[in-house]
């Protein structure tokens, strides 16, 4: 199990809307991951299996989206993110032992979006 490593990527625009299955395709493509999982795929996520790294359902909390040909954390993913991780949306199932390391790392992208994260 791990917790991917911060990638301080850009944000997008705040008012931008978050479609997960939609990024999640678009992603692929950019990473050039149509075959399999990739290391760019995997950044754009926070958590992944490390036990199966070569299934694409082994990635979860997707907070990135593909903006203007580059890869980019959407703040509206990210506080869908903090959402699942505050049990206020469900659908996401990491071990318990690594929700504060995953929390740590979106509590960074709201510390640069100028927010406090909701916990």
């Amino acid at each position: 199990m791990t917790v991917t490593r911060f990638q301080d990527l850009p944000l997008a625009d705040r008012d931008r809307e978050w479609d997960g299955a939609a990024a999640e395709k678009r992603v692929r493509a950019w990473a050039d991951a149509e075959d399999g999982p990739n290391d760019k795929y995997r950044d754009a996520h926070l958590w992944y299996d490390g036990d199966s790294p070569d299934n694409f359902t082994s990635y979860k909390m997707l907070v990135a989206d593909v903006v203007d040909g580059h890869m980019r954390a959407v703040p509206r993913g990210l506080m869908a993110a903090a959402g699942v991780l505050e049990g206020a949306r469900s659908g996401v199932d990491i071990p318990s032992d690594e929700v504060d390391r995953v929390k740590a790392h979106v509590a960074r992208y709201y510390e640069k979006m100028g927010d406090d994260p909701p916990w």
